[in-house]
């Protein structure tokens, strides 16, 4: 396994505004200098966090989707975030994965946000979804699902953990961020896992703002980076050694209950 690159792209979105969002986020995105493997974007990065999917869905063929693989495809990176799919007439919030080749891997987020009556609009995935890169395990996750630890707990087998990075794509509001920076550091914390959380900043539709606080934190739970009220691109280099120096010094994992994953 090898170090890495990951970019995050910290932004203000255009409500429900498709054509500015991708045309602000492709000149973000070519205008990353750094050598990068993995571009991350935060969560409905194509519209806000809305409940209009039935005016904003897109199919798997559709022109996010497309852009996106186009992205990935002429960069040579993989770009990530989630978006707004329709499959059979039902509505997901959608995290892809889109790789180099124009293949796609996705998870659908599993806990809906009632408080907004997200789980009247979508439908809740049922799947965890780990992908991988370069050797790497990444388990992909959408804001809610941060409140949710079990959904995230490693499941050990013969004391080896199943991933190695927890990806949060969001957009959680300021009033909040406490405890979206603390669980972030828990997460890291008890997976002994690098974590990487993704926020917009910036007022939405709703009048909601988002202060950001974009987080990459290594697996003893120290925050390498954060931004604040702040647009900002960031790349930071994952270290293998780390998660092996820090499970091999800290071997907790061994002692993890054994336990099943009950949908």
């Amino acid at each position: 396994m090898k170090p890495l690159a990951c970019s995050i792209i910290q932004t203000n979105l255009f409500w429900e505004n498709k054509a500015r969002n991708i045309s602000m986020l492709e000149e973000k995105i070519r205008g990353i200098k750094d050598e990068t493997q993995v571009i991350i974007l935060p969560e409905m990065f194509s519209t806000g966090f809305s409940m209009h999917p039935e005016k904003l869905a897109e199919s798997m063929d559709g022109d996010t989707v497309q852009w996106m693989k186009k992205i990935a495809t002429t960069q040579k990176i993989i770009l990530t975030g989630s978006l707004i799919i329709e499959v059979n007439k039902k509505f997901y919030n959608r995290l892809l994965w889109v790789l180099p080749t124009g293949e796609i891997m996705h998870y659908d987020k599993r806990h809906l946000f009632a408080y907004a009556d997200e789980q009247l609009h979508y439908t809740s995935g049922q799947e965890r979804v780990i992908v991988t890169v370069n050797g790497w395990r990444i388990n992909l996750q959408v804001c809610y699902d941060l409140r949710f630890p079990a959904w995230a707990r490693q499941q050990v087998k013969d004391h080896k953990a199943e991933y190695d990075v927890l990806l949060y794509v969001a957009n959680w509001p300021e009033r909040r961020v406490h405890a979206w920076k603390s669980l972030l550091m828990a997460r890291a914390i008890e997976n002994q896992c690098y974590v990487i959380g993704v926020n917009r900043v910036g007022y939405d539709g709703n009048d909601i703002y988002h202060c950001g606080n974009s987080m990459f934190i290594d697996p003893v739970g120290e925050v390498l980076f954060e931004k604040k009220r702040q647009e900002c691109i960031e790349t930071v280099l994952l270290d293998p050694a780390t998660i092996e120096n820090t499970r091999k010094q800290f071997p907790f994992l061994r002692d993890a209950d054994q336990w099943q994953l009950y949908l």
